[in-house]
């Protein structure tokens, strides 16, 4: 049976990215006092946590959670897991233990995390039900300002793929164009249902990747 992990609010995220930023409630520059500010004179080992791995590993669980569990859509366990994997050697080493959680899942933990994405220019991108992250990259590719016949299009291709693989079509986004991803639907729908699952599986690698590196840029 699938654990429950609750989805942090969204006060709590952005508390956890800026602590993994170095910065703490005050935004101040650093996470701690140093002692040369203390005293005027510098100490060994006073030095800032300038690298990305050095402020992942400062956080504790639940700040972990709440920056990396939103990561992979609605699906807060893959972080949950990965936890175990600390220390992390930065962002390759975070995605690399992220990605070995999902690997290592059962078959329906991981068609439960591609049927947790939404069809592009579905519709729930046209009412606005979608994470932050998955309106962004949407976004990004224009898939929000459609004509109606492209809306269409979308959805006829969206239906066709659902019905032959039981979980919506996924793509990084950020490679394609709107073109390209029309496209991608057109060859990918000819695939047989275990190579298309692994398909999909290193689409969500690809997009997952996208979001830490935003993530950890902030």
């Amino acid at each position: 049976m699938q654990t429950r992990y609750q989805t942090p609010s969204a006060a709590v995220h952005k508390h956890a990215v800026a602590q993994c930023a170095g910065e703490d409630d005050h935004d101040r520059p650093t996470r701690y006092v140093s002692a040369q500010r203390r005293t005027g004179r510098p100490t060994p080992g006073d030095t800032p946590m300038n690298t990305t791995a050095d402020r992942l590993n400062a956080l504790d669980h639940a700040a972990f959670l709440a920056l990396a569990g939103p990561v992979f859509e609605h699906s807060p366990w893959v972080a949950a897991r990965a936890w175990a994997a600390r220390p992390f050697d930065g962002i390759d080493g975070l995605h690399r233990a992220m990605m070995r959680v999902v690997t290592l899942a059962s078959e329906d933990e991981q068609l439960a995390l591609l049927r947790a994405h939404p069809d592009l220019a579905g519709k729930a991108a046209r009412a606005g039900n979608m994470t932050s992250d998955s309106v962004r990259e949407q976004a990004g590719v224009g898939l929000d300002r459609m004509s109606d016949a492209e809306y269409a299009r979308f959805d006829r291709l969206n239906n066709a793929y659902r019905t032959k693989f039981g979980f919506p079509f996924i793509v990084a986004v950020k490679r394609h164009t709107r073109d390209s991803i029309l496209a991608a639907y057109e060859t990918r729908l000819e695939n047989d249902r275990a190579s298309e699952m692994a398909t999909a599986l290193a689409e969500v690698g690809l997009i997952t990747r996208f979001r830490l590196d935003t993530l950890l840029a902030q």
